[in-house]
C-alpha cells in the first residue's frame, strides 16, 4: 500500500494522536476538522457561520496540501452539537462546492472536541 501522511501548517495541528489526513492509493482521508485558526489555539465558536467557514478553510488547506480541491471530495460527514444548526452550517458548506456535491451525512452528537458546534471530515480521491 502506498500510504502518505498529509500535514500542513495552514490547518490546525491535530489535538490528539492522529494525522490531519492520510493519502493511500489515490484516496485522501481527512480527519474531522474544527474551527481552530491555524498556528494558534484560537477557537471560533461564537457564530456558527464563522465557525463553519473556518472548518471549511481548514479542510481546503489540507485538500490543497494533498494536491486536491473540493471537486475531488467524494464524501463528507458533518457532526453537529445541535441539529438546529443544520441550516446555517449547510448554507456555508454549500458555498465551497459546485453542483456536483459529494455524498454526505449529517448527525447530531452529544458532544464534540473542545465543545465546538461543528466538526467535518472528508474523503476525497484523485
Amino acid at each position: 500500500m502506498d500510504k502518505k501522511i498529509i500535514n500542513t501548517s495552514h490547518a490546525p495541528d491535530p489535538i490528539g494522536p492522529y494525522s490531519q489526513a492520510v493519502k493511500a492509493n489515490g484516496m485522501l482521508f481527512i480527519s474531522g476538522q474544527v474551527a481552530i485558526k491555524p498556528g494558534t489555539s484560537e477557537l471560533i465558536t461564537d457564530n456558527i457561520q464563522k465557525e463553519t467557514e473556518q472548518v471549511m478553510s481548514n479542510l481546503k488547506a489540507i485538500l490543497n496540501e494533498a494536491g486536491l480541491e473540493f471537486e475531488h471530495v467524494l464524501k463528507t460527514t458533518i457532526f453537529l452539537k445541535d441539529m438546529s444548526l443544520f441550516t446555517s452550517v449547510n448554507e456555508v458548506y454549500g458555498k465551497f462546492f459546485n453542483l456536483n456535491f459529494p455524498a454526505r451525512e449529517t448527525v447530531a452528537v452529544k458532544g464534540l472536541p473542545k465543545d465546538v458546534n461543528v466538526e467535518i471530515s472528508m474523503i476525497a480521491a484523485e
